[in-house]
């Protein structure tokens, strides 16, 4: 007997990808609800060869869903999230609302899927931030074999990271450029289109955006809480795929050819690293794809034990949707949990 999940947000960007995964990998799910604000109630989706009609989450029961897949936004998941949780039903919130909290466990499976058992404080597993969740799959392998003392991160991120109405823009800002219209920010502080803006999300009392510290946050709480993290986060004008320039700082040396090496054998990495025309990974071509790709990896010679590399992914798949259904697989793997309507039998 299968499961029966809820998709909360099912009408945005990483809602839709959801569902999308969900058919790809063959969840064992017996039924998939689509679930988005009463507005939106009627609305038809695809789900594989299926489609489906989405309902309004405010009045849904959910006491005999198993698992809610929960992409609405950090208000409504603060709101909703323990609700959810009272009903029985696991909730994988893609937001920041639970990220931090210590009785919530923050999950990259890759990375760390043995926290994973923390969940039952509150019924509650947090999603990271999408450029987070890239990073650490990244760094996993190299933090365990010769420790990481400090990172400096700068992320290239796409306009699909702020939603449906910022890829929207980049698409009407570059389209006025051609047809010489005027350009007008509305999503964004400053235009997009053709440009890079080194800002995401709020300015905080430090002078980092609330992007930057949650690389910051995410990284310790997921890896190691004693790794110094320092990051500057820039949207690009590009529709998907994140880009991350990574700089590392290890206790013991380790070779460029010993760190291809370990990446190679890890889970959810590709190295693609030839130092030639073309020899490396960008967002254009991971889009689409699960893996997290690892290219240009370098020594650093200004430091001791100094490492660099060049870290893209799909931020709608790894950085979001993919992961969430991966957490999601491993409460199911492992036997965390059961599917009521058998419990129920």
């Amino acid at each position: 007997m299968g499961y029966k999940i809820a998709i909360a947000g099912a009408t945005g960007n990483v809602g839709a990808e959801m569902l999308d995964i969900l058919a790809e990998r063959g969840f064992p799910a017996d039924e998939v609800i689509a679930l988005a604000s009463r507005r939106s109630q009627g609305k038809e989706i695809s789900f594989g060869d299926r489609t489906l009609k989405v309902k309004a989450m405010e009045n849904f029961d959910f006491s005999d869903v198993d698992i809610c897949l929960m992409s609405a936004g950090g208000s409504i998941a603060k709101e909703w999230a323990p609700k959810i949780a009272a009903k029985g039903c696991v909730v994988i919130d893609n937001s920041s609302a639970w990220r931090y909290d210590q009785d919530v466990p923050l999950i990259v499976p890759e990375v760390n899927a043995d926290d994973i058992v923390d969940f039952k404080k509150k019924n509650i597993i947090a999603n990271p931030n999408c450029s987070t969740a890239q990073l650490v799959v990244a760094l996993k392998p190299i933090h365990e074999k010769a420790g990481i003392k400090r990172l400096v991160v700068s992320t290239y991120q796409s306009v699909s990271g702020g939603g449906k109405e910022a890829m929207d823009e980049l698409f009407n800002q570059t389209r006025a450029v051609f047809v010489n219209d005027p350009v007008e920010p509305q999503k964004f502080t400053k235009r997009i289109a053709f440009n890079v803006i080194p800002h995401i999300d709020d300015f905080m009392e430090d002078g980092y955006t609330k992007e930057e510290w949650k690389v910051l946050a995410e990284t310790k709480k997921i890896l190691d809480p004693t790794i110094k993290v320092t990051c500057t986060a820039v949207r690009v004008p590009v529709f998907v795929g994140h880009g991350e320039s990574v700089n590392m700082e290890l206790d013991s040396p380790l070779s460029v050819e010993e760190t291809q090496d370990l990446l190679r054998e890890a889970p959810g990495i590709l190295v693609v690293d030839k130092r030639e025309d073309g020899g490396y990974v960008t967002p254009y071509e991971c889009a689409g794809e699960d893996a997290t790709y690892v290219s240009r990896i370098r020594e650093d010679a200004t430091v001791e034990n100094g490492l660099n590399m060049w870290v893209v992914s799909d931020n709608l798949r790894k950085g979001a949707a993919l992961n969430t259904v991966q957490i999601a697989e491993v409460l199911v793997n492992r036997g965390l949990i059961q599917p009521k309507a058998k419990t129920a039998a």
